[in-house]
């Protein structure tokens, strides 16, 4: 083993063994030994800032959009293209993460997400443009991007015993910063003056923040350190289950350990890849609905416009401590079609509740679509158990997030049209409804006991 670490360690972009150019930093030496603990929980700090970062570009635009459109002159059709744009640019942006991970290495690649997102939500509300408004977004949504794809392969590879814990841990923060944008940008606004430039330049501070604790991971190239025992089998143990810097890569993992790495080449014939895959924008698309469209639902049905985001901010608080629940108790579970459809149950009930009486059950149904949307974590943690090595994780979590977003983009913009030219929101919350149906199909397809790898 030591020689297939040496080899590993030495691969370079085409798959050929040079000599190192100098000793790797002290804090990420020997592929072989344990991580020191302080570089273990720095990383984990880093989890946590980086997936306060991954929504509130998103949920702070939400909740100024009105002002966003006064000050910019912006029409009513390009601020609906708005609601589009995020899960536009994680579908293109994502593909780029694998074979930036391959050439930079992933911590390096995470690092520059966090400050791709602090540079686009410094900017974007100084520009004086839609056009510009629209490109500095789409620099911060190019940082979520990657940065999404890429920490499913982070906690994998420096936590590989502990998927569930860290996925739900990660996954607790994303939900919190979702909620947190939504519920204080407006209040932020007033006491900075009600200017919206402000209100929505604030956010950057917490992505600049984020940017410190990756810093230390920018210069790792070796193979993951305590990755010769992996949590699911043997077969993931030696250099094909790290994932880093140029050996990180399908080409160059197939290289270091030979036939068992080449799967991963061919994830597009693995029916657990597009089972995931479905199983990701189908929850995309409830999410992304229920973000833009359920404020709109409960005021149309008499509830005041204070008391619709307060229900929002509920829905989307719901995935702080079960984000944290969901992923470990999965991760102790061979199949996790059971937690698919108890989700995808709570869904099929919330909207049938807004259906039926959205005013006088609100609160119950924000509370059981907040419960659904917690497929998201779900999606994540399924990502690191139906893998056996690192390249397989990384492909896999590039191809389900990718091919995911670009499912989901239609959905906020079919149920605009429906809700306009129906009048109402029956037809749109039937549709909701039924998308809840092939979610618990593709969910218990993908949460089968099997890998990609035994797949392809």
């Amino acid at each position: 083993m030591p020689d297939d670490e040496t080899q590993t360690q030495t691969l370079n972009r085409g798959g050929a063994a040079r000599t190192p150019a100098g000793p790797p930093p002290p804090q990420l030496s020997g592929a072989a030994e344990a991580p020191a603990p302080w570089l273990l929980r720095l990383i984990a700090v880093g989890l946590v800032l980086a997936a306060l970062n991954l929504r509130p570009a998103i949920t702070s635009l939400g909740a100024l959009l009105e002002e966003v459109r006064e000050g910019l002159h912006m029409s009513g059709s390009v601020a609906g293209v708005l609601t589009s744009v995020p899960p536009l640019c994680f579908a293109v942006f994502g593909v780029m993460a694998p074979r930036l991970a391959r050439r930079f290495g992933a911590g390096a690649v995470v690092c520059a997400g966090m400050a791709a997102i602090a540079a686009g939500l410094l900017i974007r509300p100084y520009i004086g443009s839609t056009a510009g408004f629209l490109a500095a977004s789409a620099l911060a949504l190019m940082g979520i991007a990657v940065s999404n794809i890429l920490m499913p392969v982070i906690v994998k590879r420096w936590f590989p015993d502990r998927v569930g814990t860290m996925t739900g841990l990660y996954s607790m923060a994303l939900a919190l910063g979702t909620a947190l944008a939504a519920a204080v940008t407006v209040p932020l606004t007033g006491a900075m003056g009600g200017n919206w430039q402000s209100g929505l330049a604030v956010w950057a501070g917490l992505a600049a923040l984020a940017v410190l604790p990756w810093i230390v991971l920018v210069r790792d190239r070796t193979p993951a350190p305590g990755q010769a025992a992996p949590a699911r089998s043997a077969a993931a143990s030696g250099p094909s289950a790290s994932v880093s810097g140029r050996a990180a890569g399908a080409s160059g993992q197939a290289a270091a350990s030979g036939p068992a790495e080449a799967p991963a080449l061919r994830i597009t014939r693995s029916r657990t890849a597009w089972g995931l895959a479905c199983f990701f924008g189908l929850q995309a698309t409830a999410a992304y609905i229920t973000m833009g469209w359920m404020p709109q639902i409960f005021r149309d049905a008499g509830v005041s416009a204070g008391t619709a985001g307060v229900l929002l901010a509920v829905t989307m608080a719901m995935g702080v401590p079960l984000a944290f629940v969901i992923p470990r108790v999965a991760a102790r579970l061979k199949q996790q079609g059971p937690i698919v459809v108890v989700l995808g149950l709570c869904g099929l009930i919330g909207y049938g509740g807004l259906y039926l009486a959205p005013a006088a059950g609100a609160w119950a149904w924000a509370l059981l679509l907040g419960v659904a949307n917690c497929a998201f974590p779900l999606a994540l943690t399924m990502i690191g158990m139906r893998t056996r090595t690192g390249a397989g994780v990384v492909r896999l979590s590039a191809f389900a997030q990718s091919t995911g977003y670009l499912l989901s983009i239609p959905g906020p913009l079919f149920v605009g049209v429906l809700y306009q030219h129906s009048g109402g929101w029956g037809l749109p919350i039937a549709l909701m409804a039924g998308l809840m149906i092939p979610q618990m199909v593709a969910g218990v397809l993908a949460g089968r006991d099997r890998t990609i790898e035994d797949e392809c």
